[in-house]
């Protein structure tokens, strides 16, 4: 039975809390809240120091344990559990991560555990990174739908063209990883099809993830009080059944230019991804130009961020692959015990 970490992927507001639900109803699997310990542990890496080190997993378990950031309390496990596993386990960042999920699953007596959270989509190299075995699933959703979600999310204090920006910058990503990934590693899925046929494309799902299929999956109610926190009132039709009300409800939600920016903008990756186009109007030039700054904007800065990563990979202090499933342990080429590392005397 297979015990690789699964991450959903996918443009914010894409149903990807669904997609969660879903897979946590399946009794192999566990996948959490979104938490926010993951993507800055990473980028932080340097500043932890030698993780073959006892103290130095200590300290990074603790800040995942007690940083008010983190939202490590969304997992509801133990603290001093946490500290203690991770600093008895592996020496490599992913290894301390990793056991906070793996307890998290353990909290449900499930073997396998994911992940959740939909900007990933852009950070599946450094996912790889820290869990060399992982599988990707992106949930894919009409590009207009997403940008008009998002407008009315309480959350999200951009304007329509960073919306825009943001579901192309998800295809494009997708597109890359579907020509670079191994195909037992990356799967596509979209959203139209999986609530209008739920069963058919979680049986498909379930045969990429080497699962058994589980009709549970397909009415995931009772996951979304344990998964899904309740302040988020924006997820409240994840709890009742899976519908499609909302799907093409885009064209009462988007303003006239919006829509005939999205089809200028998003025109041929809506099409490639099986959308069919209105026929609006040409948007006009001033909002054309501003969605291709903003576009550039974005690119140039996660350029320079992917740049700095690039030199910081030259200065890791300890590994950074995670150590805990069977996959992992032959991809590191190290036994199941670690080999502990001293401090060295200053």
């Amino acid at each position: 039975m297979s015990d690789r970490p699964v991450f959903v992927i996918g443009c914010p507001r894409s149903g990807t809390t669904m997609l969660q639900l879903m897979l946590h109803s399946h009794p192999r699997m566990a996948v959490p809240p979104e938490t926010r310990f993951l993507v800055p542990a990473y980028y932080r890496r340097r500043s932890w120091g030698d993780l073959r080190v006892t103290h130095r997993r200590r300290a990074l378990a603790q800040w995942i344990a007690t940083d008010r950031s983190t939202k490590f309390r969304e997992l509801k496990i133990d603290k001093d559990e946490f500290v203690r596993q991770a600093v008895e386990g592996p020496g490599s960042l992913g290894s301390v991560i990793g056991t906070a999920f793996r307890m998290y699953a353990d909290r449900f007596d499930k073997s396998r555990w994911g992940d959740k959270r939909p900007s990933y989509v852009k950070q599946v190299d450094m996912l790889l990174r820290l869990f060399p075995d992982a599988q990707f699933i992106h949930l894919i959703r009409d590009g207009r739908d997403c940008v008009s979600s998002l407008k009315e999310m309480p959350w999200y204090n951009l304007d329509s063209f960073h919306a825009v920006s943001t579901w192309a910058e998800a295809i494009d990503a997708g597109g890359r990883l579907r020509r670079t990934l191994p195909e037992d590693t990356y799967y596509e899925l979209r959203y139209e099809d999986l609530t209008d046929d739920p069963m058919t494309e979680l049986k498909k799902l379930c045969h990429f993830l080497e699962e058994d299929f589980s009709p549970a999956m397909v009415s995931p109610r009772e996951a979304a009080s344990v998964a899904v926190p309740s302040h988020k009132v924006w997820h409240s039709n994840t709890h009742g059944e899976v519908i499609r009300t909302r799907v093409g409800s885009w064209a009462n939600r988007l303003d006239d230019w919006e829509i005939a920016l999205c089809e200028h903008m998003l025109g041929d990756r809506l099409e490639s991804m099986g959308y069919e186009l209105s026929g609006a109007p040409k948007p006009s030039k001033e909002h054309v130009l501003k969605c291709q700054r903003t576009m550039q904007k974005r690119r140039a800065s996660r350029m320079r961020k992917h740049m700095r990563d690039r030199f910081n990979r030259l200065r890791e202090p300890s590994p950074v692959a995670a150590m805990l499933t069977s996959r992992q342990r032959s991809l590191a080429g190290v036994p199941r015990q670690r080999t502990e590392v001293t401090e060295p005397a200053v």
